[in-house]
């Protein structure tokens, strides 16, 4: 079984923030804890703030591992001046460094299919240089999924995603894999620079 926090959360919005936010709450919560705490709870007081600084640590820990501005740009110039075939094929080896078993699916919606461990996950790619991608692709790697019954869902996009194709995969638990992500994953697409 696999542990998710709730987007809204506290430590997931946390993560997603600046990772001085987090220090700082909780070096804030452990001084008016041991502040007003009395003499013999003390010892707690210094402790209150420990899920802070953990949260802090882990979102310091992916801020600097993450792709720079520039080199997300060069990964995406570098990605939209591929053929089809090269970025499948780059693709595929991003995914198997992962650790996934990839092989291609037939039929429309999806492109890949991905698994690690028993998760199974269909993948849309094909259209990655169009420029606004809209309802209707997500739609369709949607029904994919559910036809072929997998457990999650990825879409590739290099253009702008519209506010309805985003609220649509929000609500049917689409990811949409854009440009820091693919950074990520195409370390060398980008140039120079910090790989993860």
């Amino acid at each position: 079984m696999q542990f998710t926090l709730n987007e809204n959360s506290l430590f997931a919005i946390l993560l997603r923030s600046r990772w001085w936010i987090s220090i700082g709450i909780g070096a804030g919560l452990s001084a008016v804890a041991v502040v007003l705490l009395p003499e013999a709870y003390r010892v707690a007081g210094y402790v209150t703030g420990a899920p802070f600084f953990v949260i802090g640590c882990m979102a310091a820990w992916r801020q600097w591992r993450a792709p720079s501005a520039s080199r997300i740009e060069k990964t995406v110039v570098a990605v939209r001046a591929m053929a089809w075939p090269d970025f499948a094929q780059a693709m595929e080896q991003a995914w198997r460094r992962e650790g996934y078993a990839v092989e291609p699916v037939t039929g429309s919606g999806a492109d890949f299919e991905i698994r690690k461990d028993w998760r199974r996950c269909l993948v849309s790619c094909k259209r990655f240089k169009v420029a606004r991608t809209g309802i209707e692709p997500l739609r369709e790697l949607f029904a994919a999924k559910e036809a072929l019954e997998a457990h999650d869902c990825l879409y590739v996009a290099t253009g702008e995603v519209t506010d309805n194709a985003r609220a649509f995969a929000t609500r049917h638990s689409i990811k949409i894999v854009s440009g820091p992500e693919l950074a990520r994953l195409l370390p060398r697409s980008g140039g120079k620079g910090k790989t993860a």
